[in-house]
């Protein structure tokens, strides 16, 4: 099940937004309101894991199978 970060809205203007996690399925409707204080919240979009190749720029390392492993 993938882990989604979500972060409470604050209702007054110098309350800190507090950020946390929750396991759910794809499928579940995100949450509207935090689990266990009730305030509502929104989920936070995050980039994710990237590759990121060591290699020649655009080329993928200059080795044919992309991965910059030298087989190649």
């Amino acid at each position: 099940m993938p882990t989604y970060v979500y972060e409470t809205i604050p209702s007054k203007p110098k309350e800190k937004a507090v950020q946390f996690e929750v396991q759910q399925s794809m499928k579940d409707a995100p949450l509207t309101t935090h689990p266990e204080t009730g305030q509502a919240v929104k989920r936070v979009i995050s980039g994710g894991y990237g590759y990121a190749s060591k290699g020649k720029s655009g080329s993928g390392g200059g080795h044919s199978c992309g991965q910059g492993c030298g087989c190649g």
